[in-house]
């Protein structure tokens, strides 16, 4: 089979599988210690608040937009370009104190005093309930989607081999949490949508490594546990190095030019691509080496025939 990029020689990456897991370790719990201590910066599809969509009849400076809603109704807006330099896009928090009517006519005021023109497209109001509401449901989500893959990869492949993969799935999504924290970059519903990706691609990766580690234990009938998923490793490179490099150019491109709506969604994934892929050795075929698997465990079940322990009828 053809390949575009070949190792001819097995690479020992578990070498350093000691240290990088250390390493991990470290930064799940400072990835715990900071959403402890820091939280999350949730955007308001989850602590609610008023979203008030505006088209300009030119391109708008966004500062001097800033500088007009200096009205304490206005207080705490955060002004974006939405698509292109002449829709804005203006988020209001929720204020007890004030109706959301009062801060949208507010906010228009503000515009019109640059732009008399300007043009209200749409107001969306979530409340604090609702945020609540999709704070707690996308967090099972996420607790779901990590025990539906337990149980599939149980059935798969082996009890240590699933330990591992849901292991390194866990680090994933608590890692990118931790960034996320530490940075204060603003949660929404568009990074929960790509820290799902996340789970999705790099169990994808997982599976690509373990699928080639149950063929070898069973190809191989001399090696040990180590050589053999080091072997594997290296014959899945290939795939892994080509499936993450395009993944990356086009994750890059929305990143840079994807627009602030999508701007959470591509950091998740860029973090998640990166976390997920050394994962996947470092985290999931380590911890199921230290596990203890072995070939016995990847042979498959003798199922032993009805009448297998009687003495045959035949002379």
């Amino acid at each position: 089979m053809f390949q575009i990029f070949s190792v001819k020689n097995t690479v020992d990456f578990l070498r350093h599988a000691f240290p990088i897991s250390v390493m991990s370790l470290i930064l799940v719990i400072a990835s715990f210690v900071s959403l402890g201590v820091q939280g999350i910066n949730w955007g308001l599809d989850f602590t609610g608040g008023t979203v008030v969509e505006m088209e300009f009849s030119a391109p708008v400076d966004l500062n001097a937009l800033r500088a007009t809603m200096t009205t304490d109704e206005a207080e705490g807006a955060v002004v974006q370009n939405f698509g292109s330099s002449r829709d804005i896009l203006v988020r209001l928090p929720v204020r007890n104190e004030l109706k959301s009517d009062v801060q949208v006519a507010a906010v228009l005021t503000a515009a019109q005093s640059i732009d008399s023109g300007v043009i209200q497209k749409r107001v969306e109001f979530v409340g604090p309930q609702v945020g609540k509401e999709l704070a707690e449901q996308g967090g099972l989500a996420v607790i779901v989607a990590l025990i539906c893959i337990l149980i599939y990869v149980s059935f798969r492949f082996e009890w240590r081999l699933a330990a591992g993969s849901v292991a390194a799935l866990a680090h994933d999504v608590i890692v990118t949490l931790g960034v996320f924290s530490v940075l204060q970059l603003e949660f929404d519903l568009t990074v929960l949508a790509g820290l799902l990706t996340v789970v999705g691609y790099s169990l994808n990766d997982t599976i690509v490594v373990y699928d080639r580690i149950r063929e070898n234990f069973l190809k191989m009938r001399k090696g040990t546990p180590v050589e053999i998923v080091n072997t594997s490793i290296t014959q899945t490179m290939s795939r892994t190095v080509i499936t993450t490099g395009t993944t990356l150019i086009t994750v890059i491109a929305l990143f840079l030019k994807g627009g602030t709506m999508i701007h959470g969604f591509a950091t998740a994934l860029l973090l998640g691509i990166f976390v997920g892929t050394y994962s996947s050795i470092y985290v999931a075929s380590y911890l199921a080496i230290k596990l203890g698997i072995n070939r016995e465990h990847m042979l498959p079940v003798e199922i032993e025939k009805e009448g297998a322990d009687q003495p045959s009828m035949m002379p």
